[in-house]
């Protein structure tokens, strides 16, 4: 890559469409998930389209359903190089050179990543081309800043090679977003902003309220679900243990899992699903495009994630639905769960207590209802994602 490729961009001003008043600009989003963009920004984008803008959509997989979906609100989706859970620096400098090419291209006025490596080699290729509204969603800072991530030498070199990077993708952001308070108090700590901008606390990426509609529970056997990526830091071991603690107590109590395996190092095997189902201990679901069907069949809605959470969309769409959370007392989780009031609060990494919380439910049935409706409750006041996403558009000077 020459010098001249990393030159910064001319832009052309963004002016009033015509006959309308609404002010139009090119804006790319950035994942490392391609049906995040889909599961968690789709009402995000739609908007950004009925406002005027002219959105560009980069993410690694080329997902046919997603590229559609997105094609029919106006959104132009292009696959890009990148491999989510590996640190090959040579895969990275393909994201990076990729991104470059592209939004030299397109000239866009506003830059929009969010996860890790999209906000890393997103924000850094924004920058080098002079791009001057760079705004970052910092959904979770990565497994590298969690008290489990970073534990390690090999955690505190990759969490120093991560500031390292951060502070060069947010230097001269024009606005930075952030899930919660434990990742605004660690852009703090780290000095991975230059002082000029304040981050700004939104509630997660909001979730669908109509979508996601309230549901009575089922009144027959209780059943409890967990859905995830199959990843050991989503507490899916700790889930397993606290299943078989429960099941010498309540053998009808019914444990279920939904989620896809994932390529990361940490994930769950298929043989390790085959055992525990053949144990009868879970009962797993595989994996699925729309959760609203087991969400409904459940109780009771499980996380015993210790990953580096900002806030879990499947714990808002299991608020949304009406079903009380059982989930760790960790950053992002913590903040969609009120203790005894909509669910239950639990130490990381304790199936123990995670099998004491489950049993309560099994002791007192009535709380499943009425923990229910609570969460329905917060879902509302909380978590609409016209709210949030009103507040995003807005920060970012997309609406008025």
């Amino acid at each position: 890559m020459s010098v001249i490729d990393a030159a910064p961009i001319l832009h052309r001003k963004a002016v009033p469409e015509a006959g309308t008043g609404r002010w139009t600009k090119r804006v790319v989003v950035i994942a490392s998930y391609t049906r995040s963009l889909t599961n968690f920004r789709f009402e995000l984008l739609k908007r950004m389209v009925e406002a005027g803008h002219m959105v560009s959509a980069f993410a690694p997989e080329d997902d046919p359903l997603v590229r559609a979906q997105l094609s029919s609100i106006g959104v132009d989706f292009e696959q890009m190089p990148m491999s989510r859970a590996g640190i090959n620096p040579l895969e990275d400098l393909k994201t990076l050179a990729f991104l470059l090419r592209r939004l030299r291209r397109i000239s866009p006025d506003v830059v929009l990543p969010y996860t890790m490596k999209p906000i890393i080699y997103g924000g850094i290729a924004a920058r080098l081309l002079g791009i001057g509204q760079r705004c970052f969603l910092v959904t979770g800072l990565g497994h590298v800043f969690s008290d489990a991530g970073g534990g390690s030498l090999k955690g505190k070199f990759a969490r120093t090679v991560s500031v390292a990077l951060y502070r060069m993708a947010f230097s001269g952001a024009e606005t930075v977003f952030a899930y919660n308070d434990a990742d605004m108090a660690d852009l703090a700590r780290y000095r991975m902003l230059d002082g000029r901008k304040s981050v700004r606390l939104v509630p997660g990426s909001g979730v669908d309220l109509d979508h996601f509609g309230f549901s009575r529970p089922p009144a027959d056997k209780p059943t409890f679900l967990l859905i995830a990526r199959l990843l050991r830091d989503k507490g899916i071991l700790d889930y397993v243990e606290a299943a078989r603690i429960v099941r010498r107590r309540y053998p009808d109590a019914e444990f279920r899992l939904l989620g896809p395996f994932d390529p990361n190092p940490e994930a769950i095997a298929p043989a390790d699903i085959d055992r525990w189902t053949d144990e009868g201990v879970i009962r797993y679901l595989g994996e699925t495009r729309d959760v609203r069907p087991f969400l409904k069949d459940c109780s009771v809605f499980v996380l015993p994630s210790f990953y580096r959470e900002g806030i879990p969309r499947s714990i808002l769409e299991a608020l949304a639905t009406g079903r009380p959370v059982i989930t760790t007392d960790l950053p992002g989780c913590r903040d969609t769960v009120q203790h005894g009031v909509n669910g239950f609060l639990v130490p990381p990494r304790d199936p123990q207590s995670l099998a004491n919380a489950v049993m309560a439910f099994l002791e007192d049935p009535g709380l499943v209802p009425r923990m229910g409706r609570c969460s329905r409750e917060r879902a509302e006041t909380t978590f609409d994602v016209h709210a949030v996403n009103r507040l995003l558009l807005r920060e970012m000077n997309l609406i008025p």
